[in-house]
């Protein structure tokens, strides 16, 4: 009963966006005529602006961009945009996107810890969350690239790590007593926010999830959690992101839906970041505990019933 009703959601969700989204514009840029691409290429196109979405949206919510890309390709049965160096090199709109929302923040922490490096202020707080984002990355940067196949991105790994995170992060939110603002940062917290940030290794954890969920427990606000979750993460996910993405480049015939689906991942990432900093300053986490309980308890019934 219940792989009937997920085979009927699996349907669903195809057949709405092929209804909804790629039919009509199909058919719209063939009665125009100003179709330069082949309608192979055209549908890729709006796919790869879909998974661009998916991306922007889960890569900094604390619910797992991995999880989520992994089970909306088997959705809606995708292959070529499904492979992994195409998702990967997607992510190079979320890079852009921490960069530009955080660039007056970086050029302070740069400027104000090279300043701090020429005086010797070894207490300047720039000084201390420079040091604390560079240590902190070390761990990730690491172990990921020693480990980063040991793991499989199977349906089971994604449920099972989605409802235990969920569970930490609710536990974070109840004992965390959330007083340490973004100026009373120390490096121990990068550094502790740098091992959290391994557990992302494993798919369906979500990098900002578990920095978030460490940040919280360490007694840091939670719009301060998620901030420096994203500093401490941009280099990890930029160097990760040119590491993971080279095979893209062997694969000229997908160029164009790769630049559209980088574009929509910058797009979603920063209005992304936007809402959830603005969102956590005055609500809690409890509304991504519940969804990754749903979502892991989902995919694990889907996983027994052998539909994924």
């Amino acid at each position: 009963m219940i792989g009937l009703g997920l085979n009927l959601c699996r349907e669903g969700i195809s057949s709405i966006w092929t209804g909804l989204v790629e039919t009509p514009l199909i058919l719209l840029v063939e009665a125009t005529g100003s179709n330069p691409l082949d309608q192979g290429v055209f549908q890729a196109t709006i796919d790869a602006i879909l998974l661009g979405l998916i991306q922007g949206i889960t890569e900094f919510l604390p619910i797992s961009s991995t999880a989520h890309l992994l089970i909306v390709t088997k959705l809606l049965g995708w292959q070529s945009l499904g492979e992994k160096y195409f998702v990967d090199a997607i992510q190079f709109g979320s890079v852009m996107a921490v960069l530009l929302y955080f660039w007056s923040d970086l050029k302070q922490i740069l400027s104000g810890g090279w300043v701090a490096y020429q005086q010797k202020d070894w207490q300047r707080e720039e000084w201390k969350i420079l040091l604390g984002i560079a240590i902190g990355a070390l761990p990730a940067l690491i172990i990921g690239y020693l480990f980063r196949d040991a793991i499989p991105e199977s349906p089971l790994v994604i449920a099972l790590a989605s409802i235990v995170m969920a569970l930490l992060l609710g536990l974070a939110e109840q004992v965390g007593y959330r007083k340490r603002g973004f100026n009373q940062l120390q490096i121990k917290d990068g550094v502790l926010v740098g091992l959290g940030q391994t557990l992302a290794l494993v798919p369906g954890v979500s990098r900002s999830g578990s920095t978030l969920t460490t940040g919280l427990f360490l007694g840091l606000q939670r719009e301060t959690a998620a901030r420096f979750s994203f500093l401490l993460g941009l280099p990890t996910l930029a160097i990760a992101t040119l590491f993971q993405s080279r095979k893209a480049l062997g694969h000229l015939e997908i160029l164009i839906p790769l630049l559209f689906g980088i574009l929509s991942a910058f797009i979603f990432s920063y209005l992304a970041i936007a809402w959830l900093l603005r969102y956590l300053q005055q609500q809690s986490t409890w509304v991504f505990v519940w969804y990754r309980l749903a979502f892991g308890t989902a995919i694990l019934a889907a996983r027994l019933t052998h539909w994924l």
